[in-house]
């Protein structure tokens, strides 16, 4: 059965998958690899979150990140996606989440709040000719996109900046009143220049404006919402009133978004497959109770730097779940979006696109995945377990030995020969991973993983030999009592 064929028993017409790019971007070749696997498992359409990716050009261009891609390579993926009928959406932050823009000490000025660089300050009209030199620049480079993603969730300190302080002193002036304006003003910058193109808002800063408010704002009229939810028991009822006060209020189009990896931890190395599945199959439960036609899609977000526990990401956290990592995850949950569930022969699809025989167990053929698992269960462990369990280093070499260097010589014969083996073992895998994670991730994003998951195991590992190595060495007597 095709794609389209499926599509029209599935509540959810457009499937994007959300590629998060603020973190460990894939380079250009990798998604020539997966673009064709997401069509094949159902997807129809990519949400792109270019953040410092975006070769932003001019007075701009100081937002660029090293490996930025290049207009040619921009270019390259949309060809890609068209080729795999995959429909973009760029995505571009123009209130909350500003912390790629705002960090910058030139633009710093146009910080809420002068401390944090979360959120943009709606008073200045600077910060309305930034985020639309932004938009300017992605959408020319995306020529024809039916919908632009304009962010405007997790607005934190709105209303806490001076400029704000005394505007909310003026009779009849809300914080919900100054988030809207804004969201107004970028939504009819878009529909100006470009009113083809259709923008999107996460709906959260949405959610508790009052139907009237939330009417009388014109605000209905120019956007469409974004309903997301990434957890394992969301509120299925709570979900489909919601969606109900939104058709109310106006809105002729809504969106649910979902996850297939991040947002359960922000250094989460391994993806919890169970709990993204649960999280999917309940926005099946609420597109059936939700008002009829008014779901426009579902986008499968896929945060590469998670959301701490009042943000959905940061800017400036760890890297998470790498995208390879998360594709068994997004298999199980688009192919259950499209089949209605997870029955056995939905399971026995899923292994069969990912090549493998059983999602039970790790015998993954990707490289990245499968050395990627094998560290995640295994490094740190080994080493504790030689560390803090084995008897010969707890009983003859603990801490009190190694500050002082003290170890009988015959345990050093004991211990030395398996630290020594275990540190060659991991050296070797993590010499393969670092070749495969090469041939997908640029260079920094390499450097960065193998920092925060695998080298304080290995420096463990190595610490301990350097202490063994030197309370072996000959010295004077004196140097070695207590």
């Amino acid at each position: 059965m095709k794609n389209s064929e499926m599509s029209r028993s599935s509540p959810f017409k457009m499937r994007l998958v959300h590629l998060d790019l603020k973190g460990a971007p894939p380079k250009v070749s990798y998604l020539s690899e997966v673009f064709p696997l997401f069509h094949a498992l159902g997807a129809n359409g990519l949400l792109l979150e270019y953040e410092d990716m975006f070769p932003y050009e001019g007075h701009l261009r100081l937002l660029r990140a090293k490996h930025a891609y290049s207009p040619p390579e921009i270019k390259e993926i949309l060809h890609l996606a068209t080729l795999n009928e995959l429909e973009v959406i760029p995505l571009v932050q123009t209130f909350g989440h500003m912390e790629f823009v705002l960090k910058h000490e030139a633009l710093a000025h146009l910080r809420e709040v002068a401390l944090f660089p979360n959120t943009l300050n709606p008073h200045e009209a600077e910060s309305l000719a930034l985020v639309g030199a932004m938009i300017s620049q992605v959408m020319e480079l995306h020529p024809g996109a039916r919908w632009l993603h304009v962010g405007c969730d997790e607005v934190y300190y709105l209303g806490e900046g001076e400029a704000s302080r005394r505007w909310l002193q003026q009779e009849h002036n809300t914080k919900a009143r100054l988030c809207l304006s804004h969201i107004k003003a970028v939504a009819c910058h878009v529909l100006a220049r470009h009113p083809a193109t259709r923008p999107l808002v996460w709906d959260d800063m949405l959610r508790a404006i009052p139907e009237d408010q939330l009417s009388a704002s014109g605000v209905p009229q120019l956007v469409e919402p974004v309903l997301w939810d990434y957890g394992a028991d969301l509120d299925i009822h709570g979900k489909a009133l919601l969606m109900e006060k939104y058709r109310k209020c106006g809105f002729l189009r809504l969106w649910a978004a979902s996850a297939f990896k991040g947002a359960t931890g922000a250094s989460q190395a391994l993806t919890p497959i169970e709990h993204h599945l649960r999280n999917n199959m309940q926005w099946l439960q609420v597109a059936a109770r939700g008002p009829a036609d008014m779901l426009q899609g579902i986008v499968l977000t896929g945060w590469q730097r998670d959301f701490a526990p009042f943000e959905k990401y940061d800017h400036f956290s760890v890297l998470c779940e790498l995208l390879p990592v998360g594709i068994p995850s997004l298999a199980v949950c688009l192919q259950s979006l499209l089949h209605g569930g997870f029955a056995e022969d939905v399971k026995a699809k899923v292994e069969n696109f990912l090549g493998i025989s059983n999602l039970e167990i790790t015998d993954f053929t990707s490289d990245i995945l499968a050395l990627v698992t094998h560290v995640g269960l295994h490094l740190r462990s080994s080493v504790d377990t030689l560390l803090e369990r084995d008897r010969y280093v707890t009983g003859w070499f603990s801490p009190y030995h190694r500050r002082r260097k003290l170890i009988h010589p015959v345990m050093v014969q004991h211990i030395q020969p398996q630290a020594l083996s275990l540190l060659a073992r991991w050296s070797t895998l993590v010499q393969e991973l670092e070749a495969a994670l090469h041939r997908v991730f640029y260079p920094d994003t390499v450097e960065e993983w193998l920092e925060e998951n695998v080298q304080p195991s290995l420096r463990r590992l190595q610490g301990l030999l350097q202490d063994l190595r030197e309370a072996a060495s000959p010295r004077p007597l004196a140097a070695q009592d207590p």
